[in-house]
């Protein structure tokens, strides 16, 4: 009988062997507020329509019995509604910037893309708006 060249070894539970890496995917949240640098904007609430990509890794699998170990989609969805109730932004790109600033302290956040749209400004347009993707950077200052 010939002698098998396979080795068994022993793995080390306490170490981690998988990183995961998830998205969660916000699409045609659709908010109304004031928004805008003109004063009929001002003074009229207009629809808004959110749309982001959150990308973010862990190194654990998701515990069923742990909301914590998500990055939950809900609350992204308040975040967004209290940060528009909260202050009148007179760009998009400022709001985004809003956005960006309370989910990146979430440190597991690696990545975000984020769409929003004016939906009822140019009656020429179903739509206007811009889209801004921020990483974060893992370079030392």
């Amino acid at each position: 009988m010939k002698k098998s060249n396979f080795k068994i070894i022993k793995i080390d539970k306490s170490k981690i062997l998988f990183n995961y890496e998830k998205k969660i995917l916000i699409n045609e949240l659709i908010l109304d507020l004031k928004l805008g640098y003109y004063d009929f904007e001002r003074k009229n609430p207009q629809k808004v329509k959110f749309s982001l990509e959150i990308d973010y890794e862990d190194k654990k699998a998701t515990n069923d019995k742990d909301i914590k170990s998500i990055v939950n989609y809900s609350t992204v969805v308040k975040l967004i509604s209290k940060l528009v109730k909260k202050k009148h932004y007179n760009f998009l790109e400022t709001l985004a910037e809003a956005v960006f600033d309370e989910l990146f302290k979430d440190n597991r956040i690696g990545k975000i893309m984020l769409k929003i749209e004016k939906l009822e400004i140019l009656k020429e347009c179903s739509s206007v708006g811009i889209q801004i993707t921020k990483k974060r950077s893992h370079d030392k200052f």
